[in-house]
């Protein structure tokens, strides 16, 4: 046998002992950067659905509404969420959405029914209010056109209309309409789902990419400063890669971003089938970025590509209720953890994301008897926002494993290391995905030298626990500990999301 295959085996030995033994670690490394976390990961998105727009962030005869109508409360959490970036209008409904219905005097707006959800659309909430909304909060806008039953002028006019200067036709408008300067939007999406059956307008790749083109050509010469997102495919389950190829092979000259979408749920009732839910995201991601760098390659491209996965979250339980009023437990907050930090792990191809939605409609906080509550899957999303800026690092971990039916050799701990150089600090995210056991692990840093003392969040209850509007049994739990300046061991509680952020000294 060969001296390198004898360390191997060693080597593979030593990690399989560790692992028997339910112990764990952690490299960290701040000089193995990976890529650079763009800051609109922590997106959200708004759709005219149910009672995200009304009743959720518009309510104007609340005792919290603004100025605008726009809840204050909801505006607060948006911020206190660390929200980025949100889109708007959809979703499914922007299929059928023609925006022009919601500008001008509110009484002189047309009713219409939304033939995606079954609502009506009284278009109280347009262009000109939803980007009040967006302003408020501090979150850049993202507007998605209509790529459906839309047209080509439709979606130029629409850029004209938020970004021209006075002097034309739609800027002045806009003007008339109360608003003389440029709202300045610079991302734009060319349609939502387009290669989805359900969807109004549905068209198969070809149809879509060379519409899609169009738009975006007449939407870059109205404004060349934005930046574009086509509609990746919505559904792995189909010829996904085939889809996304044609988008990229038509598109690549004009977009910046191609979209994913990915919604997990627990019908099965089993726990780690539910912790592996992500693997398929993360694969998703990869093989995307592979087709990207293939057609980047073919065209001999210099401009990146970057992926926006502009629609994930939980959703199952209210999966055919008009409302999807989805309410979280313990275990999902886990699942939008581990989301987050598959999109952190990638932070040098996934520049966008955004959870859906905002509020009331598989949401992180809740409007109920005119009470603002947050739900569990709040508190990943502020932590990441709030926390995880800088480089991702490529951080060695030795855990565990286990498979979940077509899930093989899972890693009961789910880790990404941040180094944010401005603040000189790392903060280390770690799910234990383990639904009975802690896990005891050695966090050992191989740069520098930790500071003395270290700052831990965690997110952690029994596993179906809720929240409600009069109780947060859900939330943050946070607390110091002692930290040696090489490593130190820390166990991570059964089913737990944990945040540790430490100082390094040179």
């Amino acid at each position: 046998m060969k001296r390198n295959s004898v360390v191997v085996l060693l080597l593979m030995a030593s990690f399989y002992t560790s692992a028997q033994n339910g112990k764990a670690k952690i490299k960290i490394d701040i000089e193995r950067k990976t890529g650079t976390i763009d800051r609109l990961i922590y997106g959200n998105f708004t759709e005219h659905l149910g009672r995200c727009i009304y009743g959720g962030i518009y309510d104007p005869a609340s005792p919290q509404a603004d100025a605008n109508g726009f809840r204050k409360d909801v505006i607060e959490a948006t911020k206190n969420l660390g929200v980025s970036v949100i889109r708007w209008p959809g979703g499914n409904f922007v299929s059928g959405y023609h925006w022009e219905d919601g500008i001008g005097p509110k009484e002189k707006r047309p009713h219409r029914k939304d033939l995606a959800w079954g609502d009506i659309e009284t278009n109280e909430v347009g262009t000109d209010e939803w980007l009040k909304f967006s302003e408020a909060t501090g979150a850049a806008a993202y507007v998605c056109v209509n790529m459906g039953t839309g047209s080509l002028d439709e979606a130029r006019n629409w850029v004209e209309y938020c970004n021209g200067k006075q002097g034309l036709y739609y800027s002045d408008l806009r003007a008339k309409n109360g608003h003389p300067a440029p709202y300045r939007v610079k991302y734009w999406g060319l349609g939502n789902e387009m290669d989805g059956p359900w969807q109004m307008g549905h068209k198969n790749a070809e149809d879509y990419s060379k519409f899609a083109l169009e738009a975006a050509k007449l939407m870059k010469w109205s404004d060349d400063s934005i930046k574009l997102i086509a509609s990746g495919s919505s559904n792995y389950v189909r010829d996904w890669a085939e889809w996304d190829r044609t988008v990229l092979n038509h598109l690549h000259d004009y977009i910046d971003y191609i979209s994913l979408h990915h919604y997990s749920g627990n019908q099965e009732k089993d726990h780690n089938k539910f912790m592996a839910v992500t693997t398929q995201v993360e694969n998703s991601i990869r093989i995307t970025e592979g087709i990207i760098n293939e057609v980047r390659s073919k065209y001999k491209m210099t401009k990146p590509i970057y992926i926006a996965f502009d629609e994930y979250n939980v959703w199952y339980r209210a999966w055919n209720e008009q409302k999807l009023e989805e309410h979280y437990n313990m275990q999902d907050a886990l699942v939008v953890a581990l989301y987050l930090n598959v999109f952190v792990r990638n932070a040098h191809i996934v520049k966008m994301a955004n959870m859906a939605q905002l509020v009331n409609v598989i949401a992180p906080m809740m409007v109920t008897d005119g009470k603002l509550w947050l739900q569990p899957i709040y508190f990943p999303l502020q932590l990441f926002a709030q926390n995880c800026q800088g480089s991702n690092l490529n951080t060695l971990v030795q855990c565990d494993r286990y498979d979940a039916g077509d899930f093989k050799q899972v890693p009961y701990l789910d880790v990404t290391s941040v180094y944010n150089e401005k603040l000189g600090e790392v903060v280390v995210n770690v799910v234990n995905r383990h639904k009975d056991k802690a896990i005891e692990t050695t966090i050992s840093n191989q740069f520098g030298k930790f500071d003395t003392k270290g700052k831990v969040a965690e997110v952690n209850a029994n596993l179906d626990d809720e929240n409600s509007p009069s109780m947060q049994k859900v939330k943050i739990q946070n607390k110091e500990i002692a930290v040696s300046e090489k490593e130190f061991t820390y166990s991570f509680p059964a089913h737990s999301f944990t945040q540790i952020r430490i100082k390094i000294k040179s």
